[in-house]
């Protein structure tokens, strides 16, 4: 049995031209991605990090292999996972690793359901809980903290949101 694959990074436009590229890392060091050994593609490719340095909330890569602009230009928008195995355990205040949400039910306290995780992205100011909602339409996004998700329960399957949290969404779609 394979461990489940754990998104490390998305690789955005190429960097120059002799091959770099550069990366948006999802680790909380960049330098790590170094470390995970090869990383993998969606089409079971595998790249390894030749070189990399860091810039500001990104870094930019080499990797083995990928030595014009036009090879790096292929690579955009490309994924980059590695075995959770790879990644180091939880800090003591850490319990989850993002991809442990993904698929999660969202209820709100009464237990009602709300819908289902399907990211946690982080457009700049906090990451947010995307849902798909039981009843159909577009997704929302609800602010992941501790003030408007008090629970998450991996063994349960669920995260529970407070009123507030739509109070939070309802703002920001108006």
């Amino acid at each position: 049995m394979t461990s489940p694959l754990v998104l490390v990074a998305v690789i955005g436009a190429p960097h120059g031209v002799r091959g770099e590229v550069r990366v948006k890392p999802f680790t909380e060091d960049a330098e790590a991605l170094k470390r995970y050994g090869p990383l993998g593609l969606e089409d079971g490719r595998t790249l390894k990090v030749k070189s990399l340095r860091v810039q500001k909330d990104m870094a930019v890569v080499r990797f083995d292999g990928i030595d014009t602009r036009e090879a790096a230009a292929a690579l955009t928008n490309a994924r980059l996972f590695v075995p959770r195995e790879c990644l180091p355990e939880p800090d003591d205040d850490e319990t989850f690793l993002h991809a442990d949400l993904i698929g999660l039910r969202v209820e709100k306290e009464d237990g009602s359901t709300v819908g289902e995780i399907v990211a946690v992205p982080n457009f700049g100011a906090g990451d947010l809980l995307e849902v798909r909602p039981s009843a159909g339409g577009k997704t929302i996004y609800l602010p992941f903290t501790l003030a408007f998700v008090p629970t998450v329960d991996l063994a349960g399957g669920k995260v529970v949101v407070t009123e507030g949290a739509f109070g939070e969404a309802d703002a920001r779609e108006q």
